[in-house]
């Protein structure tokens, strides 16, 4: 028998009625810490310090009869900027961490083996709903949204990574992630609506889909969203 504490919001992951208690598991054999806690429900991304018998271990440690184990919830953030890479079905979460000015990955044909890949291999964030993609060994760093609506996937991923004093609104392309440029009226020529042209003189563009963005009733209402964030770590304070 082992004794298994879920701390913090790695409880999410557990039926209602295990939430916050101890859980006595038997499990075959000699287990690793890693097998054993997936088993009960969070993936290893999502878990930081884990201790057996109040000796903090690594995901390999193997457990033995009557040890007891606790597991805490990662508090790692990223120096600077960090850099995600989003399952297919995050693709309005992706249009707002760009927006915010993060480097973030997002297809609506990516694998789950290409997510795995590409967040071990270029060290970016895996965020996904998909428990079992979170689990692959070869990912270290990932999160899953609880909540099912972008905005709301959004304000958990800021407060997660504290990106409320990190972001860069408005300086990458919310379609293909490429970081913007300014660009001036007469390169712009032909590439706007008319009355655009007339009322507008601040413009951006991107290099890789030549998309060509400027000030506008949109930009405002994300304005309010931005401001909005950049109050959480200080509310949270």
């Amino acid at each position: 028998m082992v004794s298994v504490k879920f701390h913090g919001r790695l409880n999410d992951f557990l039926p209602p009625e295990k939430r916050g208690t101890q859980l006595e598991v038997t499990p075959l054999g000699s287990p690793s810490v890693k097998d054993l806690l997936e088993s009960l429900g969070p993936p290893h991304p999502e878990m930081g310090e884990v201790r057996v018998d109040g000796v903090t271990v690594e995901f390999g440690h193997r457990l033995a009869p009557g040890s007891q184990v606790e597991a805490f919830p990662s508090m790692r953030r990223e120096q600077g900027a960090p850099r995600f890479v989003l399952d297919v079905g995050l693709g309005r979460l992706s249009g707002f961490l760009r927006m915010l000015g993060f480097d973030t990955l997002w297809r609506n044909d990516f694998q789950d083996d290409e997510l795995a890949h590409i967040s071990s291999t270029e060290g970016r964030i895996l965020l996904t709903r998909d428990i079992g993609v979170l689990k692959r060994g070869e990912v270290s760093q990932g999160y899953f949204p609880r909540a099912t609506d972008p905005a709301e996937q959004l304000v958990e991923v800021v407060r997660r990574y504290g990106l409320g004093t990190r972001m860069s609104p408005f300086s990458r392309c919310i379609a293909c992630n490429a970081p913007l440029s300014h660009a001036e009226p007469h390169e712009v020529a032909g590439r706007v609506p008319e009355g655009v042209a007339e009322r507008h003189s601040r413009f951006q563009q991107c290099p890789g889909c030549r998309r060509v963005f400027w000030p506008g009733t949109h930009q405002e209402r994300m304005q309010a969203l931005v401001d909005r964030l950049r109050t959480l770590e200080a509310e949270e304070g």
